[in-house]
């Protein structure tokens, strides 16, 4: 019983961390065009699934081998299977154990972002997510996935300024919803639905720039 009280102080006062980092959001630039090759899944194993997966990437841990980037899958593993507690553990010493700023560094904060966000801590991802922008520069991914946030968050008039930037990046294919299944494939159909109510209030009022 004690111990389960620790966690729960333990999770109270994370939340309150990430809460006093929670309007620290940067203005957008005003162009986002790189590539940012660390946006993608971090994958230590391949080719299994459920219980096999797991015992997998045990192993690699114990063995060492990508024993970082089997970590990170774990906790990929844990918070899609609701499991928040585990997965913030396992994916905070994922992050405790590489460079911070490096690309794997990125790679699991990228992704854990997109975890906190699919579990509906928006502003948990959001915090995350923001920590990237200075050891990213300018990435594409940005924009949209700040304005998608922001949006959830329900500040709206920073949402649609973030996708301002994307439009200003790209104009002719950030202008019609019908090109986010191409531009965003790996996004929930829900979210880009979630984009394209951002899309249509930015057509209603586009914000100037600067």
């Amino acid at each position: 019983m004690k111990s389960g009280k620790c966690m729960l102080l333990a999770a109270v006062l994370a939340s309150v961390v990430f809460s006093a980092h929670a309007q620290s959001v940067p203005k957008p630039k005003e162009f986002y065009f790189d590539e940012d090759r660390a946006a993608t899944p971090v994958v230590a194993v391949t080719g299994l699934a459920g219980d096999a997966l797991v015992d997998e990437l045990v192993k690699a841990r114990e063995r060492g081998r990508k024993m970082v980037e089997a970590t990170a899958q774990l906790a990929h593993v844990a918070m899609a299977d609701g499991r928040r507690d585990l997965g913030s553990q396992l994916y905070e010493q994922a992050l405790g154990s590489t460079q911070s700023g490096g690309h794997l560094w990125r790679s699991i904060s990228w992704n854990y972002g997109w975890d906190l966000y699919r579990a509906g801590e928006h502003q948990s991802a959001l915090t995350r997510w923001a920590q990237l922008v200075t050891a990213t520069g300018g990435p594409s991914w940005i924009p949209p996935t700040f304005a998608l946030a922001l949006w959830k968050l329900d500040r709206k008039a920073e949402a649609v300024a973030w996708y301002g930037a994307a439009v200003r990046t790209e104009p002719t294919l950030w202008t019609d919803a019908r090109n986010f299944s191409t531009l965003l494939p790996d996004w929930a159909q829900e979210d880009r639905d979630t984009l394209a109510e951002v899309l249509g209030a930015w057509q209603a009022n586009p914000p100037t720039w600067p």
